[in-house]
């Protein structure tokens, strides 16, 4: 049973969150359901004596039934879960001294996600490929949901946006021409933390035709106002577009469409988010110098580039095989620098010279 005064304190935290904070109701939610293991573990203990509780709270998480190899909890969230009951506890230290004497700051500090063996499966994402597959589905002129769906796919893909923002996204916030979308909480999309960027989309021609075509159609026959997905009302076949605002389950909505989308084109379901993999991995592979890694991270709204770095730096496995062929394959002529490969090895000085000027040039 979880001890009411714990229960409490978490609901306070969740609120000093909402209001000083600011965080949006979807993380607040996110946040609450991550620190019910916390709540669960304690169980009916203070968590003023949390430090003496055994096993400890990341082995309980490490430890939790579920279908996983290696545990109910992806290595992802164990990290996130872990990293939110610190500073859950580091708030309740601080802001209830008196209660959370016994517990040293450095206990609170030296909690870690536990070390759990790595996947051994491929990481998952739509590549170009599919993506271009899904472009050149023959669609007929009046099915006007099929077509929204294949534009929405395309544009999931070039821009990497998230599907809660997509399916909130105004006409107005897109500028097709100018390759640009306005991740605006005052436009009303709904971003992760309530971000505000302007993103911009990848330049790959078949793609943004199919964006280009849908957003030409629409433009003319809705306000400014309305959803790009914009939802669609059949009657008796016919299909025509609404201006109406977007549901509460529109992400679902867009999930089950993309469903019959990968179903029409011969391919395997992957969700929304597998298309914001597959920007971010396209875009990395395409990334030549530092700036242009940084702008990747920077346009899928990432706080620094160790995120970038983190979620994306594991590469598909044909990708990797790929760069490792290159490492061995026939002396070509080097991308940035200088000094020009060639069949006689080169000397230690030449090295030297040219990967200073490699570094020269990733700095500027």
């Amino acid at each position: 049973m979880i001890n009411r005064d714990n229960y409490l304190l978490s609901r306070a935290y969740l609120d000093h969150l909402r209001d000083s904070n600011q965080l949006g109701q979807a993380s607040v939610t996110r946040y609450q359901f991550l620190l019910r293991h916390l709540l669960l573990w304690a169980d009916e203990v203070p968590l003023s004596r949390a430090h003496e509780l055994r096993p400890p709270y990341p082995m309980y998480l490490r430890n939790l039934p579920g279908g996983r190899t290696n545990g109910a909890l992806a290595p992802t969230t164990l990290r996130k879960t872990v990293q939110v009951a610190r500073a859950f506890l580091g708030w309740a230290k601080s802001g209830h001294p008196r209660e959370f004497r016994d517990i040293q700051q450095a206990w609170i500090d030296g909690l870690r996600a536990p070390r759990v063996p790595p996947s051994t499966g491929e990481h998952r994402f739509v590549g170009i490929e599919e993506v271009l597959r899904i472009a050149t589905l023959e669609v007929q002129e009046d099915d006007l949901a099929t077509r929204r769906d294949q534009s929405a796919a395309c544009l999931l893909f070039l821009s990497g946006i998230r599907a809660s923002a997509l399916g909130s996204l105004p006409i107005r916030a897109v500028d097709v021409p100018k390759r640009v979308i306005h991740q605006w909480p005052s436009m009303g999309v709904r971003t992760k933390n309530t971000k505000s960027a302007t993103t911009y989309l990848l330049e790959v021609p078949e793609l943004l035709a199919v964006v280009a075509t849908w957003d030409g159609f629409i433009r003319p026959r809705l306000p400014e106002t309305a959803m790009w997905y914009t939802p669609t009302i059949s009657n008796w076949g016919e299909q025509r577009l609404s201006a109406g605002p977007p549901g509460s389950n529109r992400n679902v909505a867009l999930a089950k469409r993309l469903r019959l989308l990968f179903a029409a084109a011969g391919l395997p379901y992957q969700s929304p988010h597998k298309f914001r993999h597959g920007h971010a991995v396209f875009a990395l592979q395409h990334a030549r110098t530092m700036a242009d890694y940084k702008a990747v991270s920077m346009n899928l709204m990432h706080a620094d580039i160790s995120i970038t770095d983190g979620i994306y730096a594991p590469l598909a496995s044909d990708e990797v095989q790929r760069r490792i062929a290159e490492l061995t394959g026939e002396p070509r002529t080097v991308r940035q620098g200088t000094y020009t490969a060639h069949k006689d090895r080169p000397s230690r000085q030449e090295i030297a010279r040219e990967l200073m000027d490699i570094a020269r040039q990733l700095d500027a």
